[in-house]
């Protein structure tokens, strides 16, 4: 019941649903059966709930050697913090992530992508997926332990290796990456529209140069980062000087680095994504295509998210419950 109902959540789109009321007995019992079945479950509850529930990993890999337990939270299973509440911003500013971003007055949000989504799901989704691959010749299980803050930490692995080599700083807006740099920015339009240039290697910004009509006298030097904050200052004047649609029909499809900075909304129709179907239509939702692309699996288009507990009924059935016990759960409240 918390968030957005799951036959409106694209998440929840080719997924099966089933309700199970785990404070009573007989809803314990009917995940045991899943898990004893199944190749991997994973839980994001605070540390110790799922213990108090009685689906702990030490009894689900009691039941099932082979499972792979994931357990996916924000500061992890461990730590003065483990069971604090928290949020995306909140674990984004423990790994230095939140503080690098953003302008110079002071950092800045980046949706809950960086920590939930990356820091937190993809990396709890490649343990899970290692430990499944390693259990295909041990026979063994084993529990992944997915902080949010760890992840999150990991993808900072770039900007410690940049700093190690004195090429970047702890001064937002100062570094190649972070908007110190005119030819790594975000530009306003003549229409109040943005575009995108990211011209780093030489090559691609001598082209940024000579497309966007530049000055070379001015803009040859770009290796001196003294120099950025005027130049910066210089191509925005610039870059107002013309639609966003003009800058594209200039620049966009060169090596000049360059893109239009397009909202939800007009990303499906861009013509790369148009080409690609990067976005697909299901029940009059536009929303993301599965990614990436499998050469001889091909993802099929998902059918639409259902309600929770959809199929409570038929998984129970396939594990050889009898619609006359099913009632009976319904009855007790042990299922939804």
């Amino acid at each position: 019941g918390i968030g957005p109902p799951a036959d409106k959540d694209v998440h929840c789109r080719g997924k099966e649903s089933i309700a199970l009321n785990l404070k009573t007995t007989d809803g314990l019992a009917a995940l045991l059966d899943l898990v004893d079945a199944a190749d991997m479950l994973f839980e994001g509850n605070r540390p110790g709930v799922a213990e108090r529930l009685g689906f702990g990993p030490d009894v689900c890999l009691a039941r099932n050697p082979r499972l792979v337990y994931g357990r996916i939270t924000g500061w992890g299973q461990s730590g003065p913090l483990a069971t604090a509440a928290g949020h995306d911003v909140n674990y984004l500013s423990l790994t230095g992530a939140l503080a690098a971003i953003g302008d110079v007055t002071k950092p800045s949000i980046p949706l809950n992508l960086v920590g939930d989504y990356a820091g937190g799901s993809l990396f709890l989704i490649i343990g899970m997926l290692a430990a499944y691959i390693e259990s295909t010749t041990s026979g063994r299980g084993q529990v992944i332990d997915a902080a949010i803050t760890d992840g999150s930490a990991s993808l900072m692995s770039m900007f410690h290796t940049l700093a190690a080599i004195g090429a970047w700083t702890t001064q937002r807006g100062s570094n190649l990456l972070d908007g110190g740099a005119h030819f790594y920015n975000v530009y306003e339009t003549a229409d109040g529209k943005f575009v995108s240039v990211g011209a780093i290697e030489p090559q691609f910004y001598a082209l940024l140069v000579e497309k966007a009509g530049l000055d070379a006298a001015v803009f040859g030097d770009a290796a001196d980062p003294s120099e950025w904050p005027a130049l910066t200052q210089k191509l925005a004047q610039i870059f107002r000087s013309r639609t966003r649609q003009e800058w594209c029909d200039l620049l966009e499809g060169s090596d000049a680095c360059f893109a239009p900075v397009l909202d939800f909304v007009d990303a499906p129709r861009h013509p790369q994504n148009a080409a690609r179907k990067t976005y697909v239509e299901i029940d009059d939702v536009v929303q993301p295509a599965p990614a990436p692309r499998f050469s001889r699996t091909a993802c099929r288009v998902p059918h639409a998210p259902v309600r929770e507990g959809n199929d409570t009924d038929r998984v129970l059935a396939g594990l050889g419950y009898s619609d006359e016990k099913i009632r009976a759960l319904r009855a007790a409240g042990a299922i939804g």
